[in-house]
């Protein structure tokens, strides 16, 4: 396996082929082990990987400390190559709730700024972005904070997450845009219809998460999973009932395709999404050394014209049966809109 690199967008930083999303490092997913989330960012940044993606939110804060610790005791060198991509916004409370909505007003950008700076211990941060789109405060408002943040030094590129063609708009006209952070999976593909097409048109890059739709298309999930009370596959829709069935067919369909070609249902799904485009950065939820090594087996597989037809039979757009986030969660995603 050999790294290769992509360009953020014709504004943004050039960046691994696949970043490192960090978010399952924390109790998202169920609890997770520290010390082999540290082995893994430590192992990313050894195979050449260089974006790694967090939230403020994640366990509210944990995972900043987490990537924090990661990159003090990584050797110099792969520490100086490391890349930051930040997103903010989200409201919680002490207990975890999510009932906050997301705040984007200039002062909280600034506020969520400085508490993440410290939290990592870097000095700039690469990418920074709102989780979604505030409704309350207008885009070009927090695009602006960020962008005055760029010029103190403590942010180099903006990026977007979960925005709408239009708000996209008004945030490019308003400060150069690096990326939007959006899901986008062989089972999840609503960003071709508008989105898209709208981020190339501006020159904007896409960093893709959820390319395994929460482990859905890994080939890992067995059809009596229970997931923990404290896991976000518990609520979610594509792991309900007849929902989650559906959606495993899908997953056997896709393993036909990967065992012809001798690697595994999680490659293809990679690889597929590489192949969307060398705009797209598909980002890689380990929380181990091993589902790393086997997310990084993709940068070898290639898919020739009889394969994509072949992954566009076994599982068409909009195959899914479910919605991708809970009822009150699609609400504030621009892509719905």
């Amino acid at each position: 396996m050999t790294m290769r690199t992509r360009k953020l967008g014709t504004t943004g930083p050039q960046v691994s082929a696949l970043g490192l999303g960090c978010m399952g490092m924390s109790p998202m997913y169920g609890d997770a082990d520290r010390t082999e989330s540290i082995a893994t960012v430590h192992a990313a940044l050894d195979a050449g990987m260089t974006l790694l993606d967090t939230g403020d939110f994640y366990a509210m804060g944990h995972n900043e400390m987490l990537i924090g610790e990661a990159l003090r005791t990584a050797p110099a060198g792969l520490r100086e190559r490391a890349l930051t991509s930040v997103k903010f916004g989200a409201l919680r409370d002490p207990a975890g709730g999510w009932g906050g909505g997301y705040d984007g007003r200039p002062v909280a950008v600034r506020n969520f700024a400085a508490y993440s700076l410290q939290r990592l211990g870097v000095d700039h941060i690469d990418v920074y972005r709102i989780a979604r789109v505030d409704p309350d405060v207008p885009i070009e408002e927090t695009v602006g904070a960020i962008a005055e943040l760029i010029e103190k030094g403590y942010v180099r590129h903006i990026g977007l997450s979960e925005a709408s063609a239009a708000n996209i708009r008004r945030a490019a006209a308003t400060a150069p845009i690096a990326d939007l952070q959006i899901e986008y999976a062989i089972i999840t593909r609503d960003i071709e219809r508008e989105i898209l097409p709208t981020t190339r048109e501006l020159g904007i890059g896409i960093t893709a998460y959820g390319v395994l739709s929460r482990g859905l298309i890994s080939g890992h999930i067995a059809r009596d999973r229970q997931f923990a009370a404290t896991d976000f596959r518990a609520f979610s829709p594509r792991f309900q009932g007849e929902n989650l069935q559906h959606n495993l067919d899908l997953v056997e369909a896709l393993r036909k395709i990967a065992e012809q070609k001798g690697v595994s249902v999680a490659q293809i799904a990679f690889a597929w999404v590489l192949s969307r485009g060398e705009d797209i950065v598909p980002l890689v939820g380990a929380r181990t050394r091993e589902r790393l090594t086997e997310a990084l087996g993709a940068l070898d597989v290639t898919l020739d014209e009889a394969d994509l037809t072949a992954i566009e039979e076994a599982v068409p757009a909009d195959a899914a049966a479910g919605t991708r986030y809970p009822a009150a969660q699609m609400a504030h995603l621009g892509t719905e809109h």
